[in-house]
């Protein structure tokens, strides 16, 4: 299941690949399924990936798919109202630019074309393994959170003051010729297998289209450009929109069962599975944008609407295992 994006320079083309991966340019990327951690002040580990969200191409669901979304083009996933994203990133390197309802999840500024680098608004693949939220702080992310549309809740909501566009914008620039050699992927493990899944909490009553919101603080950094901005040729670039669409219209689009609802923080530690840690003390990090500091959490903005949080955000135990980043190539000699 292919397509190609609407764009008129190259390499452009955007393809759904087997195992619902979406590749941009060169940039193979996945979107993760996993726990939405707690959001009570504390900066939790890395949670593991528990599965793969469907992709369908909007062009596949014809007439049913909003006028707006055919507009647009790209691709649909499905998300539950409070359901909790990461995004893994493999391929040779690459400049990635990563919009939440066209607001820049690197620097909360509003999403434009071409690449920006003082403050730095992308990440380059191969050294940034994976994206869980947006940048809040030095070694600090707020993790990517689903919501509805017209609820005040989303990060393009509370920076923008409207909420037009939702969903995932993905744009990857290739370097200019002769410049990079790909390197090794990184790796974080781990598809975990439940039983019944957890009944979400209740909530306010759901929309199909969806935005991304800030959830619970995790420990992750966000890596300068090892390379610099003129590695990268402003003309040899691909985009997509990712809309996330809720579950229940996900069934309406494509006529597919949507996944099964995801597991609770507090369930996943009564199994004692493990967290992860990246091994990155002594690797420089991006400070965190001002402005995605200031968005409020999903649970502050519960409070602040109806005097408490709508869903549990009780602190869980922990049990990180440390990830090591790879260390570098290795010189072959005589034998």
């Amino acid at each position: 299941m292919s397509y190609r994006a609407p764009s008129t320079v190259a390499p452009s083309t955007v393809e759904i690949l087997p195992h619902d991966a979406l590749r941009v340019g060169d940039v193979t990327i996945t979107f993760q399924r996993t726990l939405r951690i707690p959001d009570d002040g504390r900066r939790y580990p890395l949670p593991p990936g528990l599965g793969r969200f469907p992709i369908r191409p909007v062009e596949a669901c014809g007439e049913r798919a909003p006028a707006a979304m055919r507009e647009k083009g790209g691709v649909i996933i499905p998300m539950y109202q409070r359901e909790a994203m990461w995004l893994q990133f493999s391929g040779p390197p690459r400049a990635l630019k990563v919009g939440v309802g066209k607001v820049c999840a690197i620097t909360g500024g509003p999403w434009q074309s071409g690449l920006s680098a003082h403050p730095q608004g992308y990440v380059v693949t191969g050294t940034q393994p994976w994206l869980d939220g947006i940048a809040t702080g030095t070694g600090t992310i707020r993790q990517f959170v689903a919501m509805p549309l017209g609820m005040g809740y989303t990060v393009e909501g509370q920076l923008t003051g409207e909420e037009r566009h939702g969903g995932l914008q993905l744009e990857a620039f290739a370097p200019k010729p002769g410049r990079l050699l790909p390197p090794a992927p990184g790796e974080r493990a781990c598809a975990v297998s439940f039983g019944a899944a957890a009944p979400m909490p209740p909530c306010a009553p759901r929309a199909a289209a969806m935005g991304l919101a800030a959830g619970g603080r995790m420990t992750q950094s966000i890596y300068p450009d090892p390379h610099g901005i003129d590695t990268w040729d402003p003309e040899a670039r691909a985009r997509c929109f990712v809309h996330i669409v809720a579950s229940e219209a996900w069934r309406e689009l494509t006529g597919e069962e949507p996944p099964a609802t995801p597991i609770t923080a507090k369930t996943y530690a009564q199994h004692g599975y493990p967290w992860f840690e990246l091994d990155d003390a002594h690797q420089p990090a991006l400070p965190g944008s001002e402005k995605l500091a200031s968005v409020k959490s999903i649970a502050e903005k519960d409070t602040a609407t109806f005097g408490a949080p709508l869903s549990d955000e009780s602190p869980v135990p922990t049990f990180p295992v440390k990830l090591l980043r790879r260390l570098g190539f290795v010189r072959d000699g005589q034998w």
